[in-house]
């Protein structure tokens, strides 16, 4: 005899109806703009057949008042459970816009705590799929509750714990606004989708009537707004590409502080020296060289990984040296030489990343300095930049750098942190000092220039002389640079490297000595 299965019966009923969403017209109209309903998301990001929901059956009912039967059935709009993803174990926290939206005023918001719970106190990674407001509800929320109330992000202390705990990936997949642009910006990498989705604190309509500014939703947020804003780490062409993204970023990171990243095998032979390298900076100073061929010939074949697209001249990525996941800082001179706000920013990002996530950092130093001019000054361009350099200062990672070209300023001191032992070369283009020679000399000869009887001629004398000083030979004869090595030996010298640096982490695992912030 089955004494439980009306019971049993009623179970499954619920999870069907939970898992029909908003319903067929609203899943339609999904479709119809271009993005997944949140199911298909999931089942498209994770390993086939690992997903565990959890609470399938939360959502709003009502009630027969005669027998007790359930009349009508709203689900919550937030999915949520645990998943593989690439044979890790992951929780997964998804907004389902199908119903109400995403605003809360339809959600059962304990969903969403539990997920970011779920990943603190399993100690596993967190994946956002965020779409909608995922805030306190729209000005409906006042009507239907009877009631105001002083706002408080729910959840907010575990977020902030996670991302001195776990990877957290936020995709943004939808429009974005509120507390759900807040749940995005709290993470360690942040994607959004071009053309189908767009974050912002509030939508037109209430920018509308706060600044009189009629914007549309891609005008106010869409993907041109946050490829240079800080706020989103890259832009994807389509969901597809988000997730993609999403699994390959994880595969550079630990579960959780507490472990080390893990080194995978490879096929690239650690001892590769690549020809191009003797010719990859030009002689001429003023010529740029483009910066991918040169990642390329450096770090694992196909492992490199665009971090932060909106550091403009300060690249930062993350990529593999003979399997071992490592942080790397470089500079992009198609986009210029000197350190920016925002690539300050960048920079701050993913040292802190690192630091958090013990990846050792590779720093392939060519760096004019911080930014000058008045732009650079009205967007405070010294203050971000000593903020990156004391999150430099404060890591403890081990660190490797070489130096391809400049080293000038402060922008140049900030890149490692000299006072602490590192391994360290330079190439024969490097070239070293408080500031350029091209732009400090009229300054520093100024009398001896103004008192000659042929002041171009002098001018070409001291050029001459300070070319002959400039040379990094010099350097290296006093031990300022412990090594000039020929380019072609940059692999296996940091293949070599980071098998030392493998072995230091295991002290370095646990929590950071302060709290990541986003």
């Amino acid at each position: 005899m089955e004494e439980w299965r009306p019971e049993v019966e009623e179970i499954a009923r619920r999870r069907r109806l939970g898992a029909g969403m908003g319903g067929p017209r609203k899943l339609e109209r999904q479709r119809q703009a271009g993005r997944l309903n949140v199911r298909e998301r999931i089942d498209r990001l994770v390993d086939p057949g690992s997903f565990e929901e959890v609470g399938a059956m939360a959502g709003s009912a009502t009630y027969d008042c005669r027998d007790g039967s359930r009349a009508t059935f709203t689900p919550a709009n937030f999915v949520t459970g645990l998943a593989r993803v690439d044979g890790r174990r992951v929780a997964i926290g998804a907004d389902d816009f199908t119903v109400r939206g995403g605003a809360a005023d339809a959600s059962i918001v304990e969903k969403q705590i539990w997920s970011e719970r779920a990943a603190h106190g399993l100690e596993v990674p967190l994946i956002r799929l965020i779409e909608g407001t995922g805030g306190g509800g729209s000005v409906r929320t006042i009507e239907t509750d009877g009631y105001t109330y002083v706002p408080v992000n729910p959840g907010w202390d575990a977020l902030v714990d996670n991302l001195s705990t776990v990877p957290v990936v936020a995709a943004c997949l939808g429009p974005v606004a509120g507390l759900g642009a807040a749940r995005a910006a709290m993470s360690h990498f942040c994607v959004l989708v071009r053309d189908t989705a767009q974050l912002f604190t509030a939508g037109p309509p209430l920018v509308k009537h706060a600044t009189g500014a009629e914007l549309s939703k891609e005008e106010l947020g869409g993907w041109r707004v946050h490829a240079r804003s800080g706020v989103v780490e890259r832009v994807a062409t389509d969901e597809a590409e988000a997730f993609a993204l999403i699994r390959r970023f994880l595969d550079y990171l630990p579960q959780n502080v507490n472990r080390v990243p893990e080194a995978a095998p490879g096929d690239d032979d650690p001892a590769r020296r690549e020809p191009d390298l003797l010719d990859a900076i030009p002689r001429d100073r003023r010529k740029v060289y483009k910066l991918r061929p040169l990642l390329e010939a450096i770090f694992d074949a196909g492992s490199v990984l665009d971090y932060a697209g909106y550091g403009g001249s300060v690249y930062t990525g993350l990529a593999r040296l003979d399997g071992h996941p490592v942080g790397v800082l470089a500079t992009d001179p198609r986009n210029g030489a000197a350190m920016t706000p925002t690539g300050s920013e960048a920079m701050t990002r993913l040292v802190d990343l690192c630091e958090t996530f013990h990846l050792p950092l590779v720093s392939l130093t060519d760096q004019a300095g911080v930014a000058i001019g008045l732009e650079a000054e009205k967007q405070g361009a010294i203050r971000r930049g000593v903020r990156a350099t004391a999150a430099v200062y404060q890591a403890t990672i081990p660190t490797a750098e070489v130096i391809l070209r400049r080293v000038f300023g402060v922008g140049g001191g900030a890149i490692v942190n000299r006072h602490a032992f590192s391994r360290r070369w330079a190439w024969p283009s490097g070239d070293w000092g408080s500031l350029p020679v091209e732009g400090g000399i009229e300054a520093a000869y100024k009398a001896d220039l103004r008192a000659a009887d042929d002041p171009e001629a002098l001018l070409a004398e001291i050029r001459e002389r300070l070319e002959m000083a400039r040379t990094p030979f010099r350097t290296a004869d006093r031990f300022g640079i412990e090594e000039l090595i020929d380019p072609q030996e940059t692999r296996p010298l940091l293949c070599e490297w980071v098998r030392d640096a493998y072995a230091l982490l295991p002290r370095l695992a646990g929590p950071p000595s302060f709290g990541m912030r986003p």
